[in-house]
């Protein structure tokens, strides 16, 4: 805005002329009697105008006239805007350094502060003039006052900036563990904004890598977060602790910001010196925790073939999970399983009761995965792994086949989901021939049970089950289930038991091909399953059921 064309009545020609840089101008002006003092609707007079605008003449013809004024010179020189800004400030800004050098010697206050608590050496290191910078430290400027809101010092903005040259002029004079209102240093902001080279221009002078902010946390942990790698190599090799706690609620360290983030090579930097104690420590948490939280596919993996547990430690009292498996089974809500998912599967995870839970009654895609990775294994090899049958994925462990026979029987009513799917993969079908799933399940789920069975051998306990689900008609039985079970089914029975369901091998019997289908129960119609097969209103309570 052209302020010469506002309130006439109060506008100063001579600053509208010191503005335009027109010393002969102000000279004439001032000899006519006009005013220097006069102020705009800002609180600027011909002083502010001139330094503002760099005109050095100017300056020295209105201070000059200014000798006189009642205000006095000293009194003039240091008058201020309505936002408190001194002609000194206002050409220390804008990179004046002959208007600064003039106003100094004219007793120009060098601290007076404006109303944002700016100074002129805070506005000259903020805009990189490094020369007015220089001046006003030999000329005794505080250089460890607090400025802004924030109480940053020069050597916080100086940081800030990436003004490495003026960095090296305050490193000499300043307080280099200065702190603002969060307790951040020049060092840790550094790391934060990715300041290489002042980072080092700091850590050269002596500062602490290792300085904690107010939430503990240290530039090795901000840098790892924001992805600085060039920060944290230098910051590891200069003496950062990675194993020192960032956080007061649990022991987080820079390798769990890299992991949290997915910085990938800057997580695998950390993994080479972050003590292990992390991975499985009673009272640590795995940064596996972090990367499955945020679904970091590549932390995850980058952990798991560095050789961290898929297990952890358990987190439920920090993190409200007991497995990072569990957590990133939780995590996908309704959604289909993540990559996460996979991989833990994959790198052997334990397979609890919680994580059967999602598995059979409220995410029935994850039972198909699970066993893409585990294979259920005949009790009789419970202990080892039969040579004879060519399957690379693990075995489940005793306590995991009984954790999923305990749920399994916990949840009898959702057993159209995943009662298929179980004997398909080669459950032995007489581990669920217990009187709670007798009694509990729908007609067409137990008819697909006792398919899978020699229901002639039943025990006595069991046919009065049946015998009164018969009574009360809540069952029908399969017409089939009133004779003697055939030679074709007592062989079938016989060759599953010997091989498996493992249909590799199925598919190799020397038969013919009608009969394949056969070994493979098709002939057996599966149970309807239920109208919405997702169930995440369960309340779990645990049973111990003991079957096996």
């Amino acid at each position: 805005m052209d302020f010469t064309e506002c309130y006439g009545d109060t506008v100063s020609s001579v600053a509208a002329a010191a503005r335009s840089g027109c010393r002969e101008r102000v000279r004439k002006l001032i000899r006519k009697g006009l005013s220097v003092d006069s102020r705009d609707n800002r609180g600027w007079n011909a002083l502010h105008e001139a330094a503002a605008a760099g005109h050095k003449e100017c300056v020295q013809e209105i201070l000059s006239a200014a000798a006189g004024s009642s205000h006095g010179h000293r009194g003039y020189v240091n008058s201020l805007t309505h936002e408190g800004e001194s002609a000194l400030y206002l050409a220390a800004r804008q990179g004046n350094l002959p208007v600064v050098r003039t106003l100094l010697k004219a007793h120009g206050n060098i601290n007076q502060p404006t109303n944002d608590l700016s100074c002129p050496l805070f506005a000259a290191v903020d805009a990189g003039h490094k020369g007015i910078v220089e001046l006003l430290v030999r000329k005794g400027a505080e250089v460890n006052g607090t400025h802004t809101a924030s109480c940053w010092s020069c050597l916080h903005q100086a940081v800030y900036k990436g003004h490495s040259d003026i960095l090296r002029t305050l490193v000499g004079v300043c307080h280099l563990e200065a702190l603002d209102d969060h307790k951040i240093t020049p060092v840790f902001l550094a790391s934060q904004y990715g300041q290489q080279q002042c980072l080092e221009i700091l850590i050269d002078a002596g500062a602490n890598v290792n300085a904690q902010v107010e939430d503990l946390a240290t530039p090795l942990f901000i840098a790892a977060q924001e992805g600085y790698e060039g920060c944290v190599e230098l910051l590891l090799e200069r003496g950062a602790d990675p194993n020192l706690p960032c956080s007061s609620d649990w022991p987080q360290l820079p390798i769990h910001a890299a992991a949290q983030l997915g910085h990938i090579s800057i997580l695998k930097r950390l993994i080479a010196v972050t003590d292990r104690a992390c991975d499985r420590g009673e009272a640590m948490v795995s940064p596996l925790y972090v990367a499955v939280d945020q679904n970091r596919r590549w932390s995850v993996e980058l952990l798991l073939q560095e050789g961290y547990s898929p297990d952890a430690q358990d987190c439920s009292l920090k993190l409200g999970h007991h497995s990072p498996l569990a957590m990133s089974i939780a995590c996908d809500d309704d959604q289909p399983c993540s990559e996460t998912v996979k991989l833990l599967l994959a790198a052997g995870a334990t397979l609890t009761e919680a994580v059967w839970m999602f598995a059979l009654p409220i995410k029935p895609e994850l039972l198909p995965l699970i066993l893409q990775h585990r294979r259920i294994p005949k009790i009789q090899n419970m202990s080892r792994t039969l040579s004879s049958i060519p399957d690379q994925r693990r075995a489940l462990r005793r306590t995991e086949l009984r954790a999923l026979l305990c749920v399994a029987l916990n949840y009898v009513k959702f057993a159209s989901c995943w009662l298929p799917v179980l004997l398909q993969a080669d459950l032995e079908p007489s581990l669920l021939l217990q009187p709670i799933m007798l009694e509990k399940a729908d007609s067409e789920v137990l008819n697909y049970l006792l398919a899978f069975v020699n229901w002639s051998t039943l025990s006595q306990d069991l046919r009065n089950i049946l015998l009164r689900r018969l009574d009360e008609k809540t069952w029908t039985p399969l017409a089939c289930f009133d004779c003697v079970p055939s030679l074709f089914h007592l062989c079938r029975l016989k060759i599953r038991d010997v091989l498996g369901g493992h249909p590799t091998l199925i598919q190799q019997l020397p038969v013919p091909t009608r009969l394949h289908g056969y070994l493979h129960f098709s002939d057996v119609p599966p149970p309807p399953p239920l109208p919405d097969q997702r169930h995440t209103d369960i309340v779990h309570i645990h049973i111990h059921r003991h079957v096996l």
